[in-house]
């Protein structure tokens, strides 16, 4: 990508704004009766560019300005926010704020993160990298990656698009327990969506990037070329009959299950006995060569942070090792509820490693030998009460280690006990566009449901 990149920006002159904003909010909510005062001021800017048959769709310029305020009276809690950050609005939130909490019932869980666990240092993450480019010259990548696309094979025959995303963001947070923190980060992204049509019918895929610095993206029509080929591959898909077989979950929609085991981990399903590894510290979930760590703090990463949403400090820490359940994942509310502490976790999680072999995909088709490649889930068939699994599915079918033809209209079920228990590998072909970070994951056997 050749466009110029600069950190040369006004992003520090408007973090001091804000910052004099946040001491001028908390003090007028202690002025009030609150108790205690979490805040947050943010502002993203970002550029939208679509591009769709050769010409421009759209080009939507955002500039989202908000208020997010929590205030505690004891244990009482209230909330409010306001994407309008003129005085009188800002004024009318902290009283809607406050009038809540007066009149809420208390919970003995309420309040804000221990100071003890707040984050004091704020090492630099390489998260801000400002793209400077044009609505011409990102006009120009789009309609050169929608291209590469389009001519890559006769059978693409028409086009969803594609988009340029160029986008930054500023914050500044902080508590009446004196964490103060002021954040910058840039995200941008490029993608494409293309159809395909032979005589059975048509299909359709796409592929994407998304970065934190624009210099890491490949040539755009590199991506519009990979969706180009996913979308041919899809041609002639086939039906399958009932069974059951090993089944590999491709990179981008393996992901999917570490979030299901990681929603399954989170406080809220937990202190509401709501999940199958309720009680599960220390217990097997995964083959004992499985482990999943926590890095929030990788250069660059696309979920790195110092801190959680509540400002408690971030660190590398282990979720599974040796396939056991070594913690959950905890804000301080529901750990609080859990009768145990915080693990920095309000908000999500932060860049999750999952452990991996020796084998790239080529290699896990092999190692599967006959069964079912998942490239596409439909519907949210998952119960994290009791783990059970039903979604519907697209890919191909393997067989000798070789793809022989593209499957749709299918459904795989299972449990995600299971499921977690029978991984028999984990490839390294990690996909790198999202926070959890894990590459293809061979099952022993699932149920295929088809014609």
């Amino acid at each position: 990508m050749n466009q110029a990149i600069t950190n040369s920006d006004d992003s520090m002159t408007e973090l001091d704004r804000l910052s004099e904003l946040t001491s001028d909010v908390l003090r007028r909510c202690k002025a009030k009766g609150a108790s205690e005062v979490d805040l947050g001021f943010g502002v993203d800017v970002g550029l939208n560019v679509s591009v769709r048959l050769g010409k421009v769709e759209s080009i939507e310029h955002n500039r989202d300005r908000g208020l997010s305020l929590t205030v505690f009276f004891g244990k009482r809690k209230g909330s409010a926010s306001t994407a309008d950050l003129n005085p009188d609005s800002i004024e009318k939130t902290i009283e809607h704020a406050c009038a809540i909490a007066r009149h809420t019932e208390a919970d003995p869980c309420n309040g804000l993160a221990d100071a003890d666990l707040l984050a004091h240092d704020f090492p630099d993450l390489d998260l801000w990298h400002p793209w400077q480019i044009d609505i011409e010259a990102a006009t120009n990548l789009a309609l050169r990656c929608e291209a590469a696309g389009r001519e890559h094979d006769p059978r693409i025959s028409n086009s969803e698009g594609a988009t340029v995303q160029i986008g930054s963001s500023l914050g500044v947070g902080a508590t009446s327990h004196g964490f103060f923190s002021r954040e910058r980060d840039t995200r941008h992204m490029v993608s494409v969506a293309l159809l395909a049509e032979d005589e059975a019918g048509m299909q359709r895929d796409y592929w994407y990037e998304t970065v934190r610095c624009a210099d890491d993206f490949p040539d755009v029509a590199v991506i519009g070329r990979k969706a180009a080929e996913r979308t041919v591959a899809r041609l002639a898909a086939r039906k399958l009959s009932t069974r059951q077989c090993p089944v590999l979950f491709s990179a981008p929609v393996a992901r999917s299950l570490v979030g299901s085991f990681i929603s399954a981990v989170s406080g809220g399903v937990l202190y509401r006995k709501a999940s199958f590894l309720v009680d599960h510290i220390g217990k097997p979930v995964f083959p004992s060569f499985v482990n999943i760590i926590e890095r929030p703090r990788l250069a660059r990463g696309l979920a790195s942070a110092n801190f959680d949403s509540e400002g408690v400090a971030t660190r590398d820490s282990d979720l599974v090792r040796d396939g056991h359940l070594s913690r959950y994942v905890l804000g301080s509310y529901s750990a609080r509820k859990l009768g145990l502490t915080s693990t920095g976790n309000a908000g999500g999680v932060h860049n999750v490693l999952v452990s991996h072999g020796e084998l790239d995909f080529a290699g896990m088709l092999k190692r599967m030998g006959t069964g079912l490649l998942v490239t596409e889930l439909m519907g949210q068939g998952v119960s994290l009460l009791t783990g059970d699994y039903s979604r519907g599915a697209s890919g191909f079918w393997v067989e000798n280690g070789e793809i022989v033809h593209a499957v749709d209209e299918v459904t795989i079920a299972g449990n995600l006990r299971d499921m977690f228990a029978n991984i028999v590998d984990i490839g390294s072909d990690v996909d790198r566009r999202s926070h959890l970070l894990t590459g293809s994951i061979l099952l022993e056997r699932m149920t295929i449901a088809g014609s």
